[in-house]
């Protein structure tokens, strides 16, 4: 199992990959424009979601909010009870056009 996560993530997209492929595929941009683009959309995202919106982008797959209960912890160096507080991390559920394109490639 462990190798086939490293090899995912040698794969990983960077944002200045994004936008380098941006301005590959669309010339008329420059990477002043593109870089603005992938960082204005994603800003809005991360305040839609910290607002307690939900995003959904058709074919590709949903962002929302999960709740994580409050919870007693242990500190793993002292072994000391950590009460861990409630709160909210995002979650994605991928689409299924999405779920298809990556089942078949994988």
């Amino acid at each position: 199992m462990r190798k086939k996560r490293q090899a995912i993530t040698e794969f990983a997209m960077t944002k200045s990959e994004l936008v380098a492929q941006l301005v590959e595929q669309f010339p008329q941009f420059s990477l002043k424009h593109a870089d603005a683009g992938v960082r204005l959309i994603l800003d809005a995202m991360a305040d839609a979601l910290a607002a307690g919106h939900r995003i959904e982008i058709r074919g590709f797959g949903s962002f929302s909010l999960r709740r994580r209960a409050s919870r007693e912890a242990r500190n793993p160096k002292s072994g000391k009870k950590v009460y861990v507080p409630e709160k909210y991390a995002p979650y994605f559920r991928a689409g299924s056009k999405l779920r298809k394109q990556v089942g078949s490639e994988v």
